[in-house]
This record gives C-alpha cells, sequence and structure tokens, in this order.
C-alpha cells in the first residue's frame, strides 16, 4: 500500500475541461482521477467507465464540458487518519485508490493498493522507477551539527536521491542507564563508546533535516528504539528505515508500522525464516515496506555478499528490494541494479580514517557521484525485456551500413519478378535481403529502373503516391534536387523544403532547374560539413564557433540565389539546428545563458537579409550519422522562448524534438506548444517515442494530434509545415503521404 500525498497527477478541478481529466487518467495510469473543488474538497472520482457511460447518454460529445458533469459523485473515501489496517480493508473489488479526507473534506492523500511500490518523499520507488540512492550518513557525523549539514551538501551535490541518519534515545536503547557500557564485553563497550560522544538528539537532528529540506534532498532515518520511532513520525519522517539489528524486533517494528511511515528494512544477521516472519507482521499491518539484502560486516569479504539472493528475497518479500552495501567499492551496488535492487544504500563520509567503523566502508563524494552516474547509465542500459525492435541509431546505420534488394535490370509494371532480376546491394533503404521469397513470383505495380530499390509496397498491390490535400495553412515537402520531379508528380505542395546535405551546397542549381517553379520554396541547413563538422554557434572554440558562421553564411547565400527558380514573393525560411552540443552530459542549467550569448553573437554576424533564419527546437538526445549526442540550448520551453522572445528571432518548432524534449523533463507537451508557438514562424510536424525516438509517423508516437493541431490553430495560424518524417522520402514519398492523409483529418 502506498499513501500518495503528491496530488497533482490525481487530481483535477470541477471547472476543468473532461479533456483535461481525460489527459491525466492516460498520464498517471491509475485510470482514475479525483474531481476536487477550488478550495480542495472533494467533489468526486473519474475513471475510463465513467466516461464511457457518460459518452453513451451524449448524442454531441463536448469535450470542453466541465469534469464536474461527468464525475461519479459518491466515491467511497476514507478520513486521513485511519490506520493502515482500515486502508487495507476498504480495498474490495476494483477499487485500488482511497481518497483520504480531513475533517473539513479537503482531499489529502490517495492510497494506492500495491506491493510493489512506494513512496519515499517525492521518489516512488519500485519495478519501472530510477532506483532509490541513499547516501547513509548515520553518525558519520561524528557528533557534530556542522559536519552532518556539511554532508548533507555534499551528498545532494553528487546525486544522493535521500540522505539517511540515525537517532537513538539511549536510555531506551540499552539496559546501563545513559547508556553506561560497564560490564559489556569489548565489542559492545566500543560500540556505546561511540555513541556516548557521537550521538545527535532528536533536536539536533531535526535542525540537520531542515537544512537537507531547503537543499531540496529527502531525508530518511533509524530509529533504534521506541521514543525515537514517535520523535520522527512526530516531525514527519518520509519514511522510517530500520537496521538489520532490528529485523527479529517485532514490537518495534509493530509500533513503527501503527503510524502509518514507510519502512524499508535491512535484512543482514538474519536467517529467511525471521525474514519469512518479519515479512508476514509488515503485510498483517498494511503499511508500505521494502527490503534490503545486506551482509552485516564491515567491510563485507566478496565472498559472502551473494547478490543473487536479490531474487529470493524479492519473492518473499512480495515488496520492492535492494541492497545495503558494506563491502570496499561501488561495483557491486551497480551490479544490484542488474538483479533488480530499486533502493541501493551506502555509507557516506568526507574522510575514511575518521573515528568509527563506518567510515571505514563509507564512499568519499567522487566515489558517490561516480556511482550516480554509473548507476544510471545501467538502469537505462537495461531497458525492458520487451521484443527487440531497432532504435533510432540502428535504424540510422541499417539504412547506411545494411543491403537492399534492388532491381537488377529494368522491370515494366506488370512483369513477373524472378530471381535473376534481382541484386542485393547496399544501402539499406529498401527491403531487408530476407525479403527475396516472398519478392519472386509478383507482378511489379509499378516501372523499376536497374538499380531502383524494392520497398514493402512491393510485396503489395498497392502504389504509394501524392495527390491533392486541403490544409487551412501552406503545406510542403521535404526534398533533395534529385527527387524534386517524383514528389510533385501527384501533388502539388505550396513549397519545396530543400533539405542540403553539405554536398549538396556544391552543385549548381542552374544544373538542376529549367524554369521557374510555381510554388514557395525553404531550405534546411545541413548540420553535418564536411571534415565531421557540426555546426554549432555555442562552440567556445574559437575556429568552431567562425566555420560554424561561415557554414550557415553559406547556406543564406545560397536560400537567396534560388529565388530566381521560383515565383514566390515571400522571403523562404532558412531552418537550422544552430548548436549547443556536447558529447558526455547535459550542462548546468546556469551555463545555457552564456551559451546562448555566444549563439547570438554568432548570429550578428550573419546576414540573413531576404531570408527567415528560424532556429529548430531541438531534442535531448539528438543523433548525428547513427550516434548520439546531448543538447543543451533550443530543448527547454520556457529558454527557447525568452531566447525567441529577448532576441526577436523566430523559431522553426519540430513538434517530435520538442516532445521528446517534454518527455525528458516530465513536462507537459501542451505547455511547450503554449511556450514556442507563438515564436514559430514554421513548423516539422512529425511523431515521436520517449525521449529519443525522433520522426516517427504520424499518429504512431506519443503526441495528441488533435490537441496539439487546436493549439496550433490557436497560437501559430498560417504557420507552414512540412511532414518530417525520417526516410518518409523513399519508395516516392510513401511515408510523407501516409502523413498527409493522416494530419489533413486535423489540420
Amino acid at each position: 500500500m502506498i499513501i500518495e500525498r503528491t496530488l497533482t497527477p490525481f487530481v483535477v478541478y470541477g471547472e476543468d475541461p473532461i479533456l483535461r481529466a481525460l489527459e491525466k487518467i492516460t498520464a498517471n495510469k491509475a485510470r482514475i482521477i479525483f474531481v476536487v473543488s477550488e478550495h480542495g474538497h472533494l467533489v468526486g472520482s473519474l475513471t475510463d467507465g465513467d466516461f464511457r457511460r457518460w459518452v453513451a447518454r451524449q448524442s454531441d460529445v463536448d469535450l470542453s464540458r466541465p469534469c464536474r458533469e461527468v464525475a461519479h459523485t459518491t466515491p467511497r473515501s476514507l478520513a486521513a487518519d485511519a490506520t493502515p489496517d482500515q486502508i487495507s480493508s476498504a480495498f474490495t473489488g476494483p477499487i485500488d485508490h482511497l481518497p483520504l479526507l480531513d475533517a473539513r473534506g479537503h482531499l489529502v492523500a490517495i492510497a494506492v493498493n500495491r506491493s510493489d511500490t512506494l513512496r519515499i518523499g517525492r521518489h516512488e520507488v519500485g519495478p519501472g522507477h530510477p532506483s532509490l540512492l541513499i547516501a547513509e550518513i548515520g553518525i558519520n557525523h561524528n557528533g557534530s551539527v556542522d559536519l552532518a549539514k556539511h554532508l548533507v551538501d555534499l551528498a545532494q551535490e553528487a546525486g544522493a536521491d535521500v540522505v539517511k541518519f540515525q537517532l537513538r534515545d539511549l536510555d531506551a536503547l540499552y539496559r546501563g542507564a545513559g547508556g553506561s557500557s560497564a560490564g559489556e564485553d569489548l565489542g559492545p563497550q566500543y560500540t556505546l563508546d561511540l555513541l556516548t560522544r557521537f550521538n545527535l538528539t532528536a533536536p539536533q537532528l531535526f535542525e540537520v533535516f531542515d537544512h537537507a529540506r531547503a537543499r531540496d534532498i529527502d531525508v530518511m532515518c533509524t530509529p533504534w528504539d521506541i521514543p525515537s520511532v514517535d520523535a520522527l513520525v512526530e516531525y514527519g519522517i518520509p519514511a522510517l528505515k530500520f537496521a538489520s539489528a532490528d529485523l527479529t524486533n517485532h514490537d518495534l517494528l509493530r509500533y513503527a508500522a501503527r503510524s502509518g511511515t514507510p519502512m524499508v528494512l535491512s535484512t543482514g544477521m538474519s536467517t529467511e525464516g525471521e525474514i519469512a516472519e518479519t515479512v508476514a507482521l509488515l503485510k498483517a499491518s498494511g503499511t508500505a515496506y521494502a527490503l534490503l539484502h545486506c551482509q552485516s560486516t564491515y567491510p563485507a569479504p566478496f565472498k559472502d555478499v551473494n547478490l543473487r539472493y536479490l531474487t529470493r528475497l524479492a519473492e518473499l518479500g512480495d515488496c520492492p528490494i535492494g541492497y545495503s552495501g558494506h563491502e570496499r567499492g561501488f561495483h557491486v551496488p551497480i551490479a544490484a541494479i542488474g538483479l533488480g535492487a530499486s533502493i541501493i544504500e551506502k555509507h557516506f563520509t568526507i574522510d575514511r580514517g575518521m573515528e568509527g567503523n563506518d567510515h571505514k566502508v563509507s564512499l568519499l563524494p567522487a566515489e558517490f557521484a561516480a556511482m550516480v552516474t554509473q548507476i544510471r547509465e545501467v538502469e537505462a542500459a537495461l531497458g525492458t525485456a520487451a521484443a527487440r525492435g531497432v532504435s533510432t541509431g540502428e535504424m540510422m546505420n541499417r539504412v547506411n551500413l545494411a543491403k537492399s534488394l534492388v532491381a537488377a535490370t529494368d522491370i515494366a509494371a506488370g512483369e513477373t519478378i524472378t530471381a535473376d532480376k534481382v541484386d542485393v546491394k547496399s544501402p539499406g533503404r529498401g527491403l531487408q535481403p530476407n525479403a527475396l521469397p516472398r519478392l519472386v513470383g509478383r507482378r511489379a505495380n509499378r516501372a523499376l529502373a536497374a538499380g531502383d530499390f524494392f520497398y514493402a509496397t512491393d510485396l503489395t498491390d498497392d502504389v504509394a503516391r501524392g495527390r491533392a490535400y486541403s490544409f487551412r495553412r501552406p503545406w510542403g515537402l521535404p526534398v533533395r534536387y534529385h527527387d524534386i520531379a517524383a514528389m510533385t508528380e501527384h501533388a502539388t505542395p505550396d513549397f519545396l523544403e530543400f533539405h542540403f546535405s553539405y554536398k549538396d551546397l556544391e552543385i549548381d542549381p542552374a544544373t538542376i532547374f529549367a524554369e521557374r517553379l510555381p510554388m514557395g520554396y525553404a531550405c534546411h541547413a545541413p548540420d553535418l560539413f564536411s571534415g565531421d563538422f557540426i555546426l554549432n554557434m555555442a562552440s567556445e572554440d574559437d575556429a568552431h564557433w567562425q566555420r560554424s558562421i561561415e557554414e550557415l553564411q553559406g547556406v543564406i547565400d545560397l536560400t537567396r540565389s534560388l529565388r530566381r527558380w521560383f515565383t514566390t514573393d515571400v522571403d523562404p525560411v532558412v531552418i537550422s539546428s544552430l548548436g549547443g552540443f556536447t558529447h558526455d552530459r547535459h550542462v548546468p542549467p546556469d551555463e545555457l545563458p552564456d551559451m546562448y550569448a555566444r549563439v547570438e553573437a554568432g548570429l550578428r554576424q550573419v546576414d540573413d537579409s531576404g531570408v527567415r533564419l528560424c532556429a529548430q527546437t531541438l531534442p535531448p538526445f539528438p543523433w548525428y550519422m547513427g550516434g548520439q549526442l546531448f543538447c543543451n540550448l533550443f530543448v527547454g520551453a520556457r529558454d527557447t522562448a525568452e531566447w525567441a522572445a529577448n532576441t526577436g528571432r523566430r523559431l522553426c518548432l519540430d513538434v517530435s524534438h520538442s516532445k521528446l524534449a517534454a518527455n525528458f523533463a516530465g513536462a507537459s507537451f501542451a505547455d511547450y506548444v503554449e511556450l514556442l508557438a507563438p515564436h514559430a514562424d514554421h513548423l516539422h510536424l512529425v511523431d515521436a517515442t520517449g525521449v529519443d525516438g525522433e520522426g516517427v509517423q504520424v499518429g504512431e508516437g506519443d503526441i495528441d494530434w488533435p490537441l496539439l493541431a487546436r493549439q496550433l490553430d490557436a497560437l501559430a495560424p498560417g504557420v507552414s509545415f512540412i511532414p518530417e518524417i525520417w526516410q518518409g522520402h523513399v519508395n516516392n514519398g510513401e511515408g510523407f503521404w501516409v502523413a498527409l492523409d493522416r494530419l489533413e483529418q486535423w489540420f
């Protein structure tokens, strides 16, 4: 069970449109939202089923109507102070989300019936979520509040999600008054001596906790006794951590569980039977919990760590599992991620030579930061067990490096395709060679010249071609010089957008055009130039920066020279990715203003008279020649819009790129469009998936096209667009025709 106190994903106001409620139902994956008044009182709930029943009663479905009209007005709810047992018993039938209300009917939390995740502060913990990385400061502050605060700062800077401390009431915990060690063996006597000198009281720790909140990092704490549980719960600690030593202390665990505070328990020094007993206790309590595999020796020998037990612990616990490590280094926790750990806890210090056992098995700040980086990389690399597909970068390399079926000779429409009329050649733009058995024996549905690629439509009776389209705004087609005739044979776009390669810039347009074309045009600058040079107007390298200026100027000059070949009187758009790339990481936000200033300084040296230069919005992880970079500029909606507003320059809103950016930021794409569209002079319409799946066919990705169309009609009316489908030009523009067919219904 989870007590969800971050309500935004689950709540709409009664006057919000039904469409907004549906968006949230889809986004939160819970298939339910709760409707509240403007003062936060619970008005009702809304599920998929409620919406379908409402639609069935309507003759005219209007999604702009207030969602209170659709809501179920008598949802089951409980008091905010309900016990875990009471909440657990209220989960009956299909109900797995219960609103918790204060005495005045305000919605203050939502209880969620699931055991595979729990929430600790702002972090949801469990499969499908980033692992929770805990810097265990414990008593490594050595009794100093100032050192404790400093360790918090260092942990936050190292990328920890949580800092953890320990709280003891020595009188309640030890049998001797005030933690006296008289008569104890050497081990307990040493430990008690350290604790007596290094223990921080509850008020002292709360001062440190407040400091952590100010530094925007969550806090956990280990209570060693009942008075410490009371103090931490009263403070409002987001989760309690119990040491391995207390896994069998059922009275303490049962007492803590009554508070409903999420619990994380280490399982070192315990048998499997003891773990099973504690799991039964926790399940009966109804509180949310997680278990950590642990080897309680300091340092732990690698041969005793036994990471494979993580899979067994997950079966026993029926809960999120993790690893609390006391071995040297941080390679073992990274391996634990690969075995399903959702929590990693490592001790943290500024000096392993300080007094106390924990310092010796602790990570230094730089080591913890390296562990964080490598864990996040491993998490990304683990991916999913879904059926293997071809990544965007692989697809690019497949086109460049793989082989295709091509016509070995001229083939007339209607002619039977035999094996001797098919050859295998690079590049991989067409049918893969394994399609040969399905191709041989078919009648050609089009004429092919020797060397032409075969495509998927050659395995059907369909022939992809354009037609007359009707849009509310000017529309165009992406072209290269060599495919103008093929792309305009069956369709008449309002303009052509030339996607130049750097080799195209060397071609004399007079060798391409015989007469003026009755349409407009736009030009897209290459990203890559000869010598593996990527245009980057933000480069700090003066030579690179200067060449970027010169290359962009060359594209603009060529664009102006093309005007004689078109009948348009409108200044052509020049689209350019202006840069801001890095190779190993995204830069901190405070570096962006200087990078934007560098771009603007370069643009002031460019003569863009007679054209409309548009900076293209960019994805967080752009693909170049089958490899991936990190992009920092023209990615975030707010800083991009501010740059456009402050400089008066215009944008090419690439909705695929900006959707990827919104996904990466965990932000609303509708909010991105709201900020960016008013600054757009040109649009690239194309779908997107995840954080780096760009160029996806319209309707096959994450974009809500009806909503986007309404926004663009309001915010960027009359702004031109092209369908920017990756490899859309192959097979005589098949991808573009499919996109235009789909876009026509909304635009």
